[in-house]
């Protein structure tokens, strides 16, 4: 990372004062980039075949110049993303990142992804830079126009120009305020990305239905590769899993006495199972044992305690602003905020019948024992489709 900054920095010294004023007169969001805040990749050894994959696909421009990670609430998506733009950053490919989250008004806001990651750009790339400076002189409100505007003018016009090869990386694009059906930013992407042959962007984000009708969109469809994290072979996420809490149990008993031979298989075989391949269960279980003024062995037997309870892990804060269950409500509440109170009563009867039936059931199924219309269940079900492994057509 020391020689990642390094490189970095020796960027930035190529920035001339005036031109740093300019930038830095561009609205864009702060602490957007992989580089700041607490993030962390993947540990060494785990998600091996996916990242390969993403190298290569972000080596080779004969592939689709778009990449959607896609995957299920608590899979991993962000730490991969994190991962991916160091790896691309020590290669010198990546031109810019944005990290958009929920926590933050200005990285859950669309107007500020591409004027950020045009200032990224331009700082990175001398050539871009020189387009960019004179641009933004010209028409200082030209960051305050519609998306596809932004994206036009900020970025397609200076690429084309310049004739850069990069790649740009924006994570968790759901977490994105977005009225439009179809997301407005891939909308947007779709119709100029053919554009920029040399640019490519990998983009993480929940099958939510704006990001799953955004990326549906047919001049998107078939610029992009998709890879659905979720559907990764069990064994193999599992295998991850268990690295992931050797590694912590391990660093945990360097820490503190007394944790000799513990724990043991069957308990780390428990914990595995629980995870049920969502690696924030997994991040939320080591920070509840963790914890400075319990003992690691009684927090464990806590969790352990009962077959199916999570009441202690859902409670851990994975972030500043963020637990295991205000994670789950935040996508619960934005699915389902503003219905009237028969559709909330639709809405908890159809996810009641999904949770406590002991077999997965069709939605057609569903429907037949609550006796409604199984268009009903899909529209529920469909409408968290980041929490659900589900098939609409079954």
């Amino acid at each position: 990372m020391v020689q990642q900054k390094e490189v970095y920095n020796q960027q930035h010294k190529l920035v001339k004062p005036a031109e740093a004023v300019v930038l830095k007169d561009v609205p864009s969001a702060r602490a957007a980039e992989y580089r700041h805040g607490d993030r962390k990749g993947c540990l060494k050894g785990t998600r091996g075949a996916i990242l390969n994959e993403i190298e290569l696909w972000a080596k080779d421009f004969h592939k689709p110049p778009v990449y959607w990670l896609n995957g299920l609430a608590g899979t991993g998506k962000s730490t991969i993303a994190q991962t991916i733009a160091e790896r691309i950053f020590a290669d010198g490919q990546l031109g810019a990142s944005f990290f958009c989250s929920r926590d933050f008004q200005d990285r859950r806001d669309l107007k500020f992804i591409f004027p950020t990651v045009a200032v990224q750009l331009a700082r990175n790339y001398p050539e871009f830079r020189s387009i960019f400076v004179p641009l933004v002189q010209s028409d200082p409100e030209i960051a305050h126009e519609s998306l596809y505007s932004q994206m036009d003018k900020l970025i397609v016009r200076p690429l084309k120009e310049s004739h850069i090869s990069t790649v740009i990386v924006i994570d968790a694009l759901d977490e994105c305020k977005d009225e439009e059906p179809a997301s407005a930013i891939l909308s947007v992407l779709g119709r100029l990305v053919s554009q920029i042959p040399k640019v490519k962007f990998f983009v993480t984000g929940r099958p939510e239905p704006r990001i799953r009708e955004g990326f549906r969109l047919p001049l998107l469809a078939e610029a992009t590769d998709v890879f659905v994290l979720h559907e990764v072979e069990a064994s193999q996420v599992t295998s991850d899993i268990r690295l992931f809490f050797r590694h912590n149990f391990s660093e945990l008993k360097g820490r503190r006495r007394g944790l000799d031979d513990w724990p043991s298989s069957g308990q780390l075989d428990l914990l595995c199972e629980r995870a049920a391949g969502l690696f924030v269960y997994a991040v939320a279980t080591i920070k509840f044992i963790d914890h400075k003024n319990n003992s690691p062995k009684k927090q464990l037997e806590r969790i352990l305690q009962l077959p199916t309870s999570s009441v202690h892990e859902g409670k851990v804060r994975l972030g500043p602003n963020t637990t295991l269950d205000s994670l789950y409500m935040s996508i619960l509440q934005e699915a389902f905020d503003g219905d009237d109170s028969e559709g909330d009563s639709m809405v908890r009867t159809v996810l009641s019948a999904m949770i406590l039936t002991v077999n997965p059931l069709s939605p057609s199924t569903i429907a037949a024992l609550l006796g409604i219309d199984c268009e009903d269940v899909l529209l529920r079900l469909s409408s968290i489709h980041s929490l659900l492994i589900f098939q609409e057509d079954t």
